[in-house]
């Protein structure tokens, strides 16, 4: 067992890891590495807010720009116990390069708070929502910053997000954040983009390797947002999705789960727990069920060097961002996994989030279909660049989505050059 095995596993040190790594394919040149490997700018603040107690409780926000050599930054904020400046530095990094995989003119931000939100009220939320977007304010803005939602985010956050700033402001900024209401000036499809992204790569890649989607095992750990509708795409396209979980319960049933059923069941209950038709099995057994597709759509590093031999799929595609650690990498590559990296196979959101910032921009809105057709365009035409550099270069898929993420910010920094 290696040392890094018994320590948590730093999402950053990840995240610097596969920048070198495609760098050095790449042959990139010291001084544009230099340029584009750290981020520009952290913010750390502290946002006190007052409990419904009275009291008067502190808790630490980020906000991090990686890079903005294509454009504004962009980037979920996320409310979570395990957010930390390292990992928001990782998030932001991914987006970097994930903003350049899919070619849209964004730079890759992030942002969080160490906080329990399912322990907090509404009231509770909404005040320190207020105060931490008070406390990044010079940050953001639609032509610096955009912010959107992430874990345990939601449009009514990014409601209050995109008040407080337009309040400061004096006037209503409508893209200042995506992922808002639609009642705000939100896009049609963005609350499905993550998903559906997920679930046209998943597509391709089965196209590629010659399975036949219909009959398809899926395994999807996360039942989350994206996690849900990945699950409910490939079910209405006659996949069966044999086994899912929350951060509560796993649920495994060899004939097929009731997609549509399951979905009623968490917006009923908040939890994938008490659903009859299935069986309950652990969190390790589920990761390695026997099956065509694995959907690992929860937090990073939920497959590592201990638990990658146990995995049994001919695709992994990845929902949540750096769900794979570097190590379960190669074992898994060596087994002959297909792996759909997790800056394109969840690029959907960010895609949908650029589509409503450009809507909001311009003051006119598109429909559900235009949106989702042109997300399926973006999402086939990335997936069929990074598959041409997987094929040419002989490089693994994480490695080649890696580095046309870079090479794209790269030649932005060397045609920009730098200033002073």
């Amino acid at each position: 067992m290696s040392a890094t095995a018994t320590k948590p596993i730093n999402a950053y040190d990840v995240a610097l890891e596969n920048f070198d790594l495609a760098a050095n394919a790449l042959g990139l040149d010291d001084n544009i590495r230099a340029m584009i490997k750290y981020p520009e700018r952290i913010l750390c603040v502290s946002v006190p807010v007052r409990m419904d107690t009275g009291k008067i409780v502190r808790f630490e926000g980020y906000r991090v720009q990686h890079n903005t050599m294509r454009g504004p930054a962009k980037g979920g904020i996320r409310y979570h116990p395990n957010v930390n400046m390292d990992e928001v530095k990782a998030l932001a990094t991914w987006m970097t390069w994930k903003c350049a995989v899919v070619n849209i003119p964004f730079g890759g931000g992030k942002g969080g708070v160490t906080c329990n939100p399912k322990e907090m009220s509404m009231g509770e939320l909404e005040r320190m929502t207020r105060r931490y977007a008070t406390s990044i304010l010079p940050l953001i803005g639609p032509e610096k910053d955009i912010p959107a939602p992430d874990v345990y985010t939601t449009p009514q956050i990014m409601a209050w997000i995109m008040d407080t700033y337009s309040m400061n402001k004096g006037y209503p900024v409508h893209g200042v954040v995506t992922g808002k209401p639609i009642s705000l000036g939100g896009s049609l499809g963005r609350n499905e983009a993550t998903g559906r992204g997920v679930y046209f790569t998943t597509l391709s890649s089965c196209e590629h390797l010659g399975i036949l989607v219909k009959g398809a095992r899926v395994v999807v750990q996360g039942f989350g947002n994206a996690g849900s509708v990945a699950a409910h795409l490939l079910d209405s396209a006659s996949a069966i999705v044999i086994g899912a979980s929350d951060s509560r319960i796993a649920l495994y049933n060899r004939n097929g789960l009731d997609i549509p059923k399951l979905i009623m069941h968490k917006e009923r209950t908040g939890s994938l727990k008490g659903f009859p038709a299935a069986e309950e099995i652990t969190p390790e057994e589920l990761l390695s069920l026997e099956c065509e597709i694995l959907i690992p759509a929860a937090l990073e590093n939920a497959i590592t060097e201990e638990n990658a031999p146990a995995v049994h799929t001919k695709i992994i595609a990845e929902a949540a961002n750096g769900p794979v650690t570097p190590e379960a990498d190669r074992i898994l590559n060596q087994k002959g996994v297909f792996l759909i990296p997790d800056i394109l196979c969840n690029a959907g959101g960010v895609t949908v989030s650029y589509f409503e910032w450009v809507q909001d921009e311009n003051h006119l809105f598109w429909d559900e279909q235009d949106v989702n057709a042109k997300l399926e365009k973006v999402m086939t035409r990335s997936f069929a660049d990074v598959l041409r550099i997987h094929t040419d270069k002989k490089v693994d898929m994480r490695l080649a989505a890696n580095m046309l993420g870079v090479s794209r910010v790269a030649e932005a920094s060397r045609v920009r050059g730098l200033y002073p």
